[in-house]
């Protein structure tokens, strides 16, 4: 994949020797692309196809059962809510050949080898990646028709071949009897493929295909776990030489980006705007019990208890602070008051005053800076005696236990907790934990301490509409 040096997104012109890798929106990703792009579109793609992957894996937490109607309505919905049309058109098994739709497939390829040069680096990545692909993969193929799916069998030289009317008729007793959940009611309904036994040895250990000849005759819903078990071979073997073969990339322009890009925001930013409800420093003890993230919560009552918070906590609260709405005055007064129960006025004009005026753009570069997200706060490291840090990912086990036994979490929902917590998803224990102590679960999956409060404080204010219109 060869990249320009423009940074300007320009229209996209698919050269004819490259339709051939988009005609259809199933592919097993087997051929390399050799197209050519530009930075900024490889940039683009990349947190694209990131944001989609985590839209999978999000929708997980939202009680919908997997690849039922509901659970695919809500990932599409979710994808046009952060305006990734492509992917929701790529989803819907259209396969049509207008140029919107050949647009959206060559971004769905292109992106997936993007972050096939992300995610080879660890066995964590790769583990993550393989499980969001071939989730994405399954939603694809059960959209598509017959048609499609003989035509993506023949492009990739699959021997899976669709058995006669009279060949099924023939076979009907053997078929129901061998087939798990097979019926008469439903055997009408459902195509079979004679597929060779090598392919199905999962289906022979537990017995529930019918074995001829050295093949198995697979039903269209058994069709796709062997579709899957090849893609994984396919992207495991792939992913592996990727990684031997990344050191040899010498492109600085993405090597900074495939190295952070699973850490990397895809967000809403969160700035301090006109319109923003101004936030009374008196309310930050009551909101912080209610309203604020752990990480948040953490540090405020770290603050109050030794009135000092070490460098990259002031920075990281601070930047919360200003950007749920404490005024810039207010602010500096906030810091003032708590520092100087500890110290003289001098003294937090000498050594800390700089430090939140250059939060706020007074000072040095005169950058009005973002808050920090969940991933640039799970990142980053934590010392002694810092206060900073999600207690998702830093705290240990006992710590992070006793903290949400002292907010009142219940030892069941605990558990719950801390399951995500040990597999690594530590966005999705924070949406647990905010959905635990509002009694709903948010919007959005927890991406940012933010948006956490924003999602709080829209609850209490539904509540009070509510309230209101009785």
């Amino acid at each position: 994949m060869d990249l320009n040096a423009r940074r300007r997104r320009a229209h996209i012109t698919i050269m004819d020797t490259e339709k051939s890798l988009y005609f259809q929106d199933l592919t097993m990703y087997s051929e390399w692309p050799t197209v050519q792009t530009s930075l900024s579109e490889f940039e683009e793609l990349a947190m694209e196809r990131v944001q989609l992957l985590r839209i999978m894996e999000q929708s997980s937490l939202k009680g919908h059962k997997y690849f039922s109607e509901e659970w695919k309505q809500c990932i599409k919905e979710d994808l046009l809510k952060h305006g990734l049309k492509k992917y929701a058109r790529v989803m819907s098994g259209f396969g049509g050949h207008a140029e919107a739709d050949l647009a959206a497939r060559r971004a769905d390829y292109l992106s997936h080898f993007i972050l096939r040069m992300s995610y080879c680096r660890s066995e964590d990545l790769r583990k993550w990646f393989i499980a969001r692909e071939l989730d994405w993969f399954r939603l694809r193929f059960l959209a598509q028709s017959t048609e499609a799916i003989q035509t993506f069998l023949r492009s990739n030289k699959l021997d899976y071949t669709p058995i006669s009317k009279e060949e099924k008729e023939e076979l009907k007793g053997e078929l129901i009897e061998s087939t798990r959940g097979m019926t008469d009611a439903i055997f009408p309904t459902m195509d079979f493929y004679k597929v060779p036994f090598k392919d199905i040895l999962f289906l022979v250990k537990t017995k529930r295909v019918l074995l001829k000849l050295g093949f198995g005759f697979v039903p269209m819903s058994e069709l796709v776990v062997c579709l899957l078990s090849k893609f994984r071979n396919i992207l495991s073997e792939s992913l592996n030489t990727t990684n031997h073969r990344l050191p040899h990339l010498a492109d600085d322009r993405i090597t900074d980006l495939l190295q952070t890009l699973h850490f990397s925001y895809t967000g809403n930013e969160y700035v301090v705007s006109d319109n923003k409800d101004a936030v009374n420093p008196a309310d930050i003890d009551r909101f912080s019990k209610k309203h604020f993230p752990l990480c948040m919560r953490h540090m405020h009552e770290t603050l109050r208890a030794n009135h000092h918070l070490k460098h990259h906590s002031r920075l990281s609260y601070g930047l919360f602070l200003k950007a749920i709405g404490v005024q810039y005055e207010n602010f500096i007064g906030f810091w003032r008051q708590e520092f100087t129960k500890k110290m003289d006025n001098d003294k937090f004009n000498k050594s800390y005053l700089y430090n939140f005026n250059h939060q706020f753009g007074k000072v040095g570069r005169m950058m009005d800076y973002l808050p920090y997200s969940c991933n640039k706060i799970i990142m980053g490291s934590v010392g002694p005696g810092e206060a900073h840090g999600c207690p998702f990912r830093h705290f240990d086990s006992a710590n992070l236990k006793a903290k949400l036994n002292e907010y009142g979490v219940s030892q069941e929902a605990s558990r719950d907790i801390m399951g995500l917590v040990k597999n690594g998803h530590y966005q999705m224990a924070c949406t647990k934990y905010f959905e635990i102590t509002h009694g709903q679960a948010p919007a959005l999956t927890i991406n940012h301490p933010n948006q956490y409060y924003e999602e709080s404080m829209n609850l209490v204010k539904e509540k009070s509409v509510k309230i209101d219109n009785k």
